[in-house]
């Protein structure tokens, strides 16, 4: 079974091995090879949750084709992670012309790596950004449809505008709440990288 994305990568749902066809490496392959640079793409907050041992948090919204070359010098290769594989995905479309060693994506992220039972470091519990979208989108359609209910008919407006930038986000799988959300300081905490 295969997820939609819109980047150039494989998506499969299934672990694949890696090839020179495909730039999807599953986590046992990951584990296996242990010369490789593995660069978690997600924000601070998730990082600092859970994360692979040894691998360096770059957010995706910070990704630098020069500082990624310079964590990567002497690896075979480096492999994005994110929860599921998604925004590694999208981050190596990012850095496809770059130059860089091998760029690889952890196919199914941490979920696939924890479902290996492979080890984790996991650190306080914190809300993904998914679920932050989640919460946040229905929250503003609970409050417009209240508002539109009890106030006035044109506070029926936001739900309609959240449900459309829902379906956006479906289709073009580009979420405008999730961009904004990522940038929160609360997302933003650093922990140990």
């Amino acid at each position: 079974m295969k997820n939609s994305c819109s980047c150039a990568c494989e998506c499969s749902t299934s672990a694949t091995p890696p090839d020179s066809n495909n730039n999807r490496i599953a986590a046992r392959d990951v584990r296996a090879a242990g010369d490789m640079l593995l660069l978690d793409v997600r924000t601070p907050v998730e990082y600092a949750e859970t994360h692979i041992e040894g691998a360096v948090s770059l957010p995706l919204a910070e990704l630098d084709a020069t500082t990624i070359a310079g964590l990567a010098a002497g690896k075979s290769a480096c492999v994005l992670v994110c929860g599921s594989g998604r925004r590694a995905c999208k981050a190596a479309e990012k850095l496809a012309a770059s130059g860089l060693p091998p760029v690889r994506v952890l196919d199914g992220g941490v979920r696939a790596w924890e479902a290996a039972e492979l080890p984790l470091v996991r650190g306080h519990r914190a809300f993904s950004l998914e679920r932050q979208v989640r919460i946040g989108a229905g929250a503003m359609v609970a409050i417009g449809a209240a508002l539109g209910y009890f106030a006035h008919p044109a506070w029926f407006v936001l739900p309609a505008f959240v449900g459309c930038g829902l379906v956006f986000a479906g289709i073009t799988d580009f979420c405008g709440m999730g961009i904004l959300l990522a940038k929160m300081p609360w997302n933003n905490r650093r922990g140990k990288r």
